[in-house]
């Protein structure tokens, strides 16, 4: 496994394993790998001979008062991880790599953007639409895989790859969970038992939610109410509660009936630790099931 920094290197190092005729695969990270990124490399290998990771913690997409500066890094520990999985490269550039003096440009986003995350958290988009961009100009024409835990950045980067026409093709996995529902997050390592305990309550009203849909539940604000009072019970802050379009993430007003598939994006904060997590109503199953299994067997 190559381990580079230079993007210029890591740019022919693309290059020349398209010529090979094998195909490139991307897997975009900010490292503190899990089992969640594996995910990602598997899909990877599956399309493309030569994958690669980059591993960059990205200053624009963090704010002034966010966690840029305690962020988990592991380099050695993900390097073994991406060997082990069968990565061909790990780009791992410094920031002065990414944004060398002088740099000017940046992308700034639309309305995909603008609520979720994007209201609670300006310009983080922007952020991740720059540095994205800046990856797949250099890996080339490739496969990119990212993960829908992020949902909200999964549609920005489907519309910043089709506004510039960039030659990538995306590929979104569905979150990957813990045996108990929790979303896999490079995050949760902040979170002490008791917190995690309670990170729960995200996971489990997404449940509740697909249950009831299920059920022929369809007004938007009896689905997002429950999910929100099931949420707000156990974390510190709530920073939204929303259903929202699949393809534009607009928020649906709670006097809507929903359509026949409809995202539930849920932020919240436990301590200084801000989670994310989100279901597509009519399409995902329940995030605790696995948890409610395990219940059911050790009853049995």
């Amino acid at each position: 496994m190559q381990v580079v920094s230079d993007p210029r290197v890591y740019q022919q190092a693309c290059a020349s394993a398209r010529e090979k005729g094998g195909g490139v695969a991307l897997v975009p990270t900010m490292g503190a790998l899990h089992d969640g990124h594996m995910a990602l490399v598997a899909a990877a290998r599956a399309r493309a001979d030569f994958v690669c990771v980059s591993i960059f913690v990205n200053p624009s997409q963090f704010g002034p008062h966010e966690d840029l500066a305690r962020y988990p890094r592991a380099m050695e520990a993900d390097g073994a991880r991406c060997e082990a999985a069968g990565v061909a490269l790990v780009f791992s550039p410094t920031r002065e790599d990414m944004y060398p003096e002088g740099g000017e440009t940046r992308l700034v986003v639309g309305e995909t953007a603008a609520a979720l995350c994007g209201a609670s958290r300006p310009g983080h988009f922007d952020g991740v639409a720059t540095i994205v961009s800046k990856l797949l100009v250099l890996t080339g024409s490739c496969v990119a895989v990212f993960g829908r835990k992020d949902y909200q950045q999964w549609r920005v980067i489907n519309r910043l790859v089709a506004d510039l026409f960039l030659p990538v093709q995306l590929v979104g996995v569905p979150t990957v969970r813990e045996a108990d529902g929790l979303a896999l997050s490079s995050r949760n390592r902040y979170l002490s038992s008791e917190a995690r305990s309670r990170a729960l309550s995200l996971s489990r009203a997404l449940s509740q939610a697909v249950r009831r849909f299920d059920d022929g539940e369809r007004r938007a604000g009896i689905l997002r109410q429950e999910a929100e009072a099931m949420v707000a019970r156990e974390m510190d802050e709530l920073d939204y509660v929303a259903l929202c379009d699949t393809d534009t993430v607009q928020p649906i007003l709670d006097d809507a009936i929903v359509p026949s598939r409809v995202l539930l994006a849920v932020a919240a904060r436990i301590g200084g630790t801000r989670l994310i997590d989100n279901v597509v109503l009519g399409e995902d199953g329940a995030p605790s099931q696995q948890e409610q299994d395990s219940a059911m067997a050790s009853e049995q």
